[in-house]
């Protein structure tokens, strides 16, 4: 496992070619990935906290390459507050998206200026660095929407670029029309959580997300060159077995491809 400066160098030396996307795991719903050239932070959660099981793999102002940083919805583990004011610092070229439902709070919140950040919402296409990015719903656990003016807080992000997709789901629940918004891509990568819901959870306000055969039958239907499971280890209380997620796809979808995610390793997905 690769931490600090040496992930960034193995981030920076990483060359790929057209059609070849690279990503490494830092734990929970965290990735970096890298397309062509431009290095993509999804979901960047990088805060010391005493609950992490996993503690942060970079530092964020160690982070001078991002040149885009995705945000899926306002909790801590996903929009990191704490980090995200130094690694935009540190990397003065990157843009930071956003549901557009956020937008104008975290620009103030976090002391950025408006035109870094770029706020997304249902449908919406934006394009960045040679990247195309389609924002998707993502029902953490409902489709809540602004009564007054019907943006969404959560969402997933599809990401097009140097002849490969990735499809970051976010947190979320299957939906009615979830399938239906993803099946217009060609999805080669996706990053699906798999770690669940329950009353207990509920109980303590944990919100939940997709079961593990829920994601699993995800795949099924979108069919991706490469399911990642993601958003479990980090915290007790909150995770599911990848395994579990691994024996039942392998199972039920025998010739779709997955492996679990390690920490801070190098992974290659193509088209």
């Amino acid at each position: 496992m690769l931490t600090g400066q040496q992930l960034v160098a193995d981030i920076n030396a990483c060359s790929l070619p057209y059609g070849t996307v690279a990503f490494w795991w830092l734990g929970q719903h965290s990735f970096v990935g890298k397309f062509g050239d431009s290095v993509v932070y999804f979901d960047p959660y990088l805060t010391p906290n005493a609950r992490r099981n996993i503690p942060p793999l970079l530092k964020p102002e160690g982070i001078s390459h991002a040149r885009i940083v995705l945000g899926t919805h306002d909790h801590a583990d996903h929009i990191d507050r704490p980090s995200l004011p130094a690694l935009m610092a540190a990397s003065p070229q990157a843009q930071l998206v956003v549901p557009d439902l956020l937008k104008d709070g975290l620009a103030g919140d976090l002391q950025l200026p408006g035109q870094r950040l770029v706020g997304m919402d249902e449908g919406q296409t934006v394009d960045l660095v040679g990247l195309r990015i389609s924002a998707v719903p993502a029902a953490h656990e409902f489709i809540d929407r602004d009564p007054a003016t019907g943006r969404c807080p959560y969402l997933g992000y599809v990401i097009q670029g140097h002849g490969v997709t990735v499809y970051h789901a976010g947190d979320t629940c299957i939906y009615s029309g979830m399938r239906a918004a993803l099946a217009r891509f060609d999805i080669d990568l996706a990053f699906l959580p798999i770690n669940g819901r329950d009353a207990e959870r509920y109980a303590r306000h944990c919100i939940g997300n997709m079961t593990y055969q829920e994601a699993a039958d995800l795949a099924g239907d979108l069919r991706p060159r490469l399911t990642i499971p993601t958003h479990f280890e980090m915290f007790d209380g909150n995770t599911a077995d990848p395994e579990a997620f691994r024996a039942y796809l392998n199972i039920k979808y025998p010739d779709l491809p997955t492996c679990i995610p390690q920490h801070g390793v190098r992974t290659l997905c193509s088209h």
